[in-house]
């Protein structure tokens, strides 16, 4: 038996061999980790192939969409907007998605990037419409952290997962900007002239507490040289109680002597004139030292 007769012979099983070769072939998927298949049947829906091994059925099953499931960038986009403080900015965009659910991508959604595209530009524009200029540039993070939350309850009909969506700047035209530098040098004009009173105010309430300062010490060392005197006076006046008038005259005529002693002593030659009531303190003196020697 030749080549021949044996082709002719087994055709049929070689027909039938070669068809589930090629069954087998079609049936196979090999997905790669970046990408999910969109596998439709007679038009419809059938599955969602992830990366890896899966298998389909030949000549019924065919991959409609190959779709990557890698994180995606939107071109920067700029939109204009307006304050509520009626401020025409300009506003710089950058958005950072990626596929998660390609079923609802392919079949909700034609142009999914346009359709982000616009989504954030009205997202940005109604929040910065609810915002002051001065609230926009100073609280760009939470603003961001709105929007981007808002984008993605929006997108989530559309398989899409929004990782980043972020303000890059907030322009102003030139009138503007001109206003605005104004009036930052405005307040730092009056933010100096607040600081300069402030010192001022400070200086003269350091220079009240000292004076303060000074009169308590001074009314304080008045007390005690009161003090002292009222004790000395008590003293005398309980030896008074004690010893007697007698006593007071003696001391007052020693001092009456030893004051005429001090004014006789001095540099040189001089002529003291001592007045009769000085003579009689000596007497007075001398009489009572007399009479309390023992």
């Amino acid at each position: 038996m030749n080549f021949e007769a044996f082709i002719g012979a087994n055709a049929v099983w070689l027909v039938l061999a070669a068809f589930i070769v090629v069954s087998m072939f079609l049936g196979i998927r090999v997905v790669p980790q970046s990408e999910k298949h969109v596998v439709e049947r007679f038009g419809r829906l059938r599955s969602v192939l992830g990366p890896g091994l899966n298998f389909v059925v030949p000549f019924l099953d065919r991959v409609a969409h190959r779709i990557s499931i890698l994180e995606r960038q939107l071109p920067t986009a700029s939109q204009d907007a307006i304050t509520s403080d009626n401020v025409l900015v300009k506003v710089e965009t950058s958005v950072f998605y990626r596929i998660t659910e390609p079923e609802k991508t392919v079949y909700r959604i034609r142009d999914v990037d346009a359709a982000i595209a616009t989504t954030v530009a009205g997202i940005v524009r109604s929040e910065i419409g609810k915002l002051e200029l001065d609230q926009v540039q100073s609280n760009r993070a939470q603003l961001i952290e709105r929007v981007r939350e808002q984008v993605a309850a929006m997108v989530d009909d559309w398989g899409v997962e929004v990782t980043r969506a972020e303000i890059l700047d907030v322009n102003l035209d030139d009138a503007t900007r001109s206003a605005m530098l104004q009036q930052l040098n405005a307040e730092r004009a009056r933010r100096a002239l607040v600081t300069e009173a402030e010192g001022k105010r400070r200086a003269v309430e350091l220079q009240a507490d000292g004076e303060l300062y000074a009169a308590e010490q001074e009314a304080k060392a008045k007390r005690i040289l009161a003090d002292a005197e009222a004790y000395s006076t008590s003293a005398i006046a309980q030896a008074i109680k004690e010893n007697g008038l007698e006593a007071a005259q003696y001391q007052v005529a020693l001092k009456q002597v030893e004051a005429l002693v001090a004014v006789g002593q001095g540099q040189g030659k001089q002529t003291v004139l001592v007045p009769a009531a000085a003579l009689d303190a000596f007497t007075n003196a001398f009489q009572l030292l007399k009479r309390n020697a023992p």
